[in-house]
């Protein structure tokens, strides 16, 4: 009876904590099922798509503008024509595919499916990150192998399962004929229409998505009943014995507010064995050896060497199937989680860490171990992490958690309270 109480007040305590809602937006339901040869709808703008104010609570604006590089103006005229090309299916190789295809403003920016679907239904080897709050990543990419937005929208365009075009100058050409579009490109940059700048247009638009003005923002700023007693709770708990600091914060001294990444990588245990990450690894050191590395980008979206992560980029075993460190503002409303998708809800994902589950993989980060994190206790975190849902996401937010609520009450895969109260197994050798 104690039990059921507990969970029922920490849901109406996580539902009463959330920020007011936003106009036209809608909660979040299963991406369409699609067609076989057939990529998924293109999504409309809405107002999600609008570029976020900088009046949000808890916008940083010196980091900001130190973030934001010079060369690429974000003027009006600049982030408009970016947002039209984010939302323009005449990039891909058959007209069907845009950037918005796998992070729709509706969803947060992501696509809600394990991992992207693009041209002719091709499926990936990756979950589609969100574009919220992009602008401060230091990399970009799961393996970060591209250092700039600029950088990141051109990879897309041409990688054959996306969006398919056959180079960027092949992407141009689709738009080029476009009076609206020859208008806006020379508002923006006093040019007709190229490649150059139409990279720096969507990294224009990106850039103004910064996301922001939480719950925990506002208790951050002093609200101290912007958050639940639960989500208080969360905060420590992630600072102290659940040592999600370590990876999700600039230092494991001092406490983040803002990004909740410490922009590195790290190989946290994810689809080791179902992957066959050892054999992998190995097949990519002997084609290194030969003078014959895996094309990046293809075989990061293509081929089963995804799984090696990190490596493809700096082909140094430290880096064997590590990934990046994701921001975690709006981590409920852009789930699957992990960059493969494989996790359902924040209770799994807390249920993973907490066993230290990957214990038998060699590369596995020293971080990670059995945490003894109680049930109660986890339930803090997922109320914690909720609280990082940024106001517009509000009643997407309150949806969300409810399934997620309901589905960890009956549907647990990944715990294992035994594993997750024992002693760290002696990690084995490379």
């Amino acid at each position: 009876m104690y039990a059921k109480s507990f969970v029922a007040l920490l849901f109406f305590s996580h539902l009463a904590i959330v920020a007011s809602p936003a106009n036209g937006e809608t909660g979040i339901s299963p991406p369409p099922a699609l067609e076989l040869g057939k990529a998924p709808p293109l999504p409309g703008q809405g107002p999600l798509a609008a570029p976020r104010s900088p009046g949000q609570i808890g916008f940083p604006a010196a980091l900001t503008a130190a973030v934001t590089p010079p060369a690429t103006p974000r003027t009006p005229a600049a982030v408009a024509l970016g947002q039209k090309l984010f939302f323009d299916g005449r990039l891909s190789g058959d007209g069907t595919v845009a950037c918005a295809t796998c992070h729709d403003p509706a969803r947060a920016f992501t696509d809600g499916r394990s991992v992207s679907i693009g041209i002719h239904g091709r499926v990936g080897q990756r979950n589609s990150p969100t574009v919220l709050n992009a602008l401060y990543n230091k990399t970009q990419f799961w393996d970060g192998r591209a250092a700039t937005l600029e950088q990141q929208a051109a990879m897309p365009i041409t990688n054959p399962f996306e969006m398919g075009s056959t180079s960027l100058a092949d992407a141009v050409s689709g738009i080029a004929g476009d009076r609206d579009y020859q208008a806006q490109f020379m508002l923006a940059f006093g040019r007709g229409v190229n490649e150059q700048d139409m990279l720096r247009a969507i990294a224009a638009y990106e850039r103004t998505l910064a996301s922001f003005d939480s719950p925990f923002d506002h208790f951050i700023a002093g609200d101290g009943d912007a958050i639940s007693g639960a989500a208080k709770r969360g905060w420590e708990l992630f600072n102290t014995k659940a040592r999600c600091n370590l990876c999700h914060a600039l230092s494991a001294d001092k406490r983040d507010v803002t990004t909740f990444t410490d922009n590195d990588f790290h190989n946290i245990g994810i689809g080791i064995l179902r992957h066959r990450v050892g054999p992998l690894a190995e097949q990519a050191e002997h084609e290194l050896a030969q003078g014959h590395p895996p094309a990046l980008d293809t075989a990061a979206i293509t081929s089963e060497m995804s799984v090696l992560g990190r490596f493809l980029v700096t082909k140094r075993p430290a880096d064997i199937a590590a990934f990046k460190t994701p921001d975690l503002r709006n981590v409920l409303v852009t789930g699957p989680y992990f960059h493969d998708g494989s996790m359902q809800t924040l209770w799994d994902v807390m249920d993973h860490y907490n066993k230290g589950d990957g214990l038998t993989d060699a590369w596995l980060d020293e971080d990670i171990q059995p945490l003894a994190m109680t049930e109660p206790e986890i339930d803090d975190l997922v109320a914690f992490l909720a609280s990082l849902t940024s106001a517009l996401y509000k009643k997407t937010g309150d949806e969300e958690f409810a399934r997620q609520f309901a589905v960890s009450r009956t549907d647990r895969p990944q715990r294992d309270t035994a594993r997750a109260f024992g002693p760290k197994p002696k990690r084995p050798p490379f």
